[in-house]
Formats: structure tokens, sequence, C-alpha cells
């Protein structure tokens, strides 16, 4: 299992940009990895740009800057860049739809 701790973003509904929220903790267990992994090699095969990745929240341990969540959804984006599968975890707030997600990481730095 992984732990990361990585930058978080929200972008609320209507706005241009994003703005810097802290740091967003999550684990990723064996089962998660597995299906990043999976979803990488799919885009390898079928050149499509990204692919979302169900995640089980009980295992996640996600933990949110003060202020921010829960999530109504929370899923892990997975895409491509130089032929390297990259995911990042992309939510929205359950109070108004504000989108949250994390920065990205390289599914092959994972434990």
């Amino acid at each position: 299992m992984s732990n990361l701790t990585i930058k978080g973003w929200c972008k609320a509904s209507g706005e241009q940009k994003s703005s810097q929220i802290g740091e967003i903790s999550f684990d990723v267990d064996g089962p998660l990895h597995l299906r990043l992994e999976e979803a990488e090699e799919h885009l390898q095969k079928t050149h499509e740009p990204e692919t979302m990745v169900d995640v089980d929240m009980n295992s996640l341990d996600l933990n949110l800057p003060e202020g921010y969540g829960p999530l109504s959804d929370c899923k892990m984006r997975v895409y491509l860049q130089h032929e390297r599968g990259q995911f990042h975890l992309v939510g929205h707030q359950a109070k108004d739809g504000s989108l949250i997600y994390s920065n990205a990481v390289l599914i092959d730095q994972l434990i």
C-alpha cells in the first residue's frame, strides 16, 4: 500500500481558475494499484486520451484540508504522458459541487 500526500486544488463552480487548498492524503491499496495499471495498459492499447477508475472510499482513507469535503464522488483520472501512466484524484464537494483534485502521480512510482 502507498500513502500519498499531494497538493490539492479546488475549482469552484463557475470559476475560471483553480486555487490551491493545501495537501490531500490518501491510500492506494493493492486492488486500486492493479486497476490503475490496467487502466494505463488500456490507454496504451486504445490510444484513448483518459479513463476514470472507481475507488473504494472505505479503503482510500481520504484526508482533505480543513474546510473541504466531504466529497459526493471520487475517482482516479488516468492518462498518458510520454507513454507513461499518470493518475490524480478527482471529486466534487458534497456541499456545493466544487471540483476537488490533486496533482498527478506516475503509476509506476507506487510501491
